[in-house]
């Protein structure tokens, strides 16, 4: 059981569907975003970017309980969301340093929590890259700083968002099936984890447990995971942890993602909900690159519309409220 301040609980209450369902958006791609508009060779500016997330949320938000955003490029769009819609702001820089080991954390400069709650903020959204089996040298400086930022949330009575990408120092690839072989071990022990009171996490944004791509059933090749095998993963996943918990999308197809959720739900997995990203808006870079905004506006009005709305049926259907898994204080 989570134990919520009345603040905090109603907060959450923001982010979330009145049935306790977490619908949200994720558009506080930042580096990513950039890479999109590279692969169609159109290097973006920074007011262009700032405009596509604003007319994204404009249009998407009547359709989710809330969007991530970062305050980078990400401001505009938080004004722009519809009045019933809550808002998640990213904390994080974007990406990672590569010239140093570990995948370090870091905050983005001249911000505080109580900075990002002064831009409208109902929660704070953290990313943290985390491999269980890395030194304890490293985890060590990672457990301290998701720490802090959980200090900082409670200090400002909001709630705290823990994002969690897993790897593995030798595996280039995290696509990969050698990857997929691990992922059940480095994503179940993640959020075991950091679901311990010292980090003061509200809700927990997770991979899945294992890359459906490579499930029996599911995979066009390879196969690592037997139907049996994936569903108990799942299973274990939600029983590591007694804190609300949601999926983010992690750039796989709209259709595998539904198909991801509906068999979580026959695993057993009590998930409270999403945060999708790429799944739900990606087709609208390229009509935006190269139509314009009133290319882009129409097709959020049309795919985008019903990627969300089918995913809104998926999430009534799969997951769980998080209601009954809080208490307020």
């Amino acid at each position: 059981m989570l134990t919520l301040s009345k603040n905090k609980k109603n907060a959450m209450n923001r982010l979330s569907a009145e049935d306790g369902f977490i619908k949200a958006l994720a558009i506080d791609q930042r580096g990513a975003m950039n890479r999109m508009f590279s692969a169609l060779n159109v290097e973006a500016t920074h007011e262009e970017i700032e405009r596509l997330k604003e007319i994204v949320s404009e249009e998407l938000t009547p359709y989710a309980s809330s969007i991530l955003l970062d305050p980078i490029y990400g401001l505009p769009g938080a004004k722009a969301r519809d009045e019933d819609a809550g808002l998640l702001l990213a904390y994080e820089k974007t990406g990672y340093d590569n010239t140093v080991p570990g995948r370090l954390p870091d905050l983005i400069d001249g911000l505080s929590v109580k900075r990002l709650m002064d831009e409208g903020a109902d929660g704070i959204k953290l990313l943290l890259y985390y491999d269980v089996d890395e030194s304890d040298e490293i985890n060590d400086q990672k457990k301290a700083f998701v720490e802090r930022v959980g200090s900082e949330c409670v200090g400002e009575d909001v709630p705290y968002y823990l994002e969690i990408l897993t790897y593995d120092v030798e595996i280039e690839d995290a696509k990969s099936p050698e990857y997929a072989k691990v992922k059940t071990h480095k994503v179940n022990e993640a959020i075991k984890e950091f679901s311990k009171p010292q980090y003061n996490v509200d809700v927990l944004k997770m991979e899945t447990p294992v890359n459906m791509n490579f499930v029996e059933g599911y995979s066009k090749g390879e196969v690592v995971y037997s139907k049996e095998e994936a569903a108990k993963a799942f299973k274990e996943q939600s029983d590591n942890t007694h804190l609300p918990f949601i999926f983010l999308s992690a750039g796989v197809t709209m259709e595998l993602f539904n198909q991801t959720l509906e068999f979580a739900n026959e695993a057993g997995s009590k998930f409270n909900g999403v945060l999708c990203g790429r799944a739900t808006w990606s087709g609208v870079v390229e009509p935006f690159a190269t139509e314009g905004e009133e290319a882009a506006r129409e097709w959020l009005r049309t795919e985008g519309k019903k990627k969300i709305t089918d995913l809104n049926e998926v999430i009534e259907r799969t997951a769980t409220s998080w209601h009954g898994i809080v208490e307020v204080n």
